[in-house]
């Protein structure tokens, strides 16, 4: 290709389309898909340890809602809770370990 013929063509801007279920949360009744089968399954012990419908559905209903609240607030808050344990040292600056300081004199 001659330099003329590169001058020639005109730049075109490539343009990728994202579809928004790519980027869009898996969810079960707008609540994220982990955070729903917790509630369920503690819905569920709930019922079987306390042999009441009411209690059962009264846990499911709550633990529910809270997860649909925490989906809609930031879909990745679950991951994000689990691993601040692990890291807690590292971010927080009340738990930093004092350093000693010694102070050597030559009298």
């Amino acid at each position: 290709m001659s330099s003329n013929e590169e001058d020639a063509m005109p730049e075109t801007r490539r343009i990728n389309m994202v579809h928004r279920s790519l980027s869009r949360p898996l969810t079960i009744l707008g609540a994220e898909r982990k955070l729903f089968f917790f509630a369920m399954c503690v819905g569920a012990g709930t019922f079987n340890l306390l042999g009441s419908l009411l209690g059962g559905l009264l846990m499911f209903l709550l633990l529910y809602f809270a997860a649909r609240w925490a989906t809609q607030t930031d879909p990745q808050i679950l991951r994000f809770l689990l691993t601040s344990p692990k890291l807690r040292n590292q971010y927080d600056p009340a738990k930093l370990s004092p350093v000693s300081i010694r102070r050597l004199t030559d009298a």
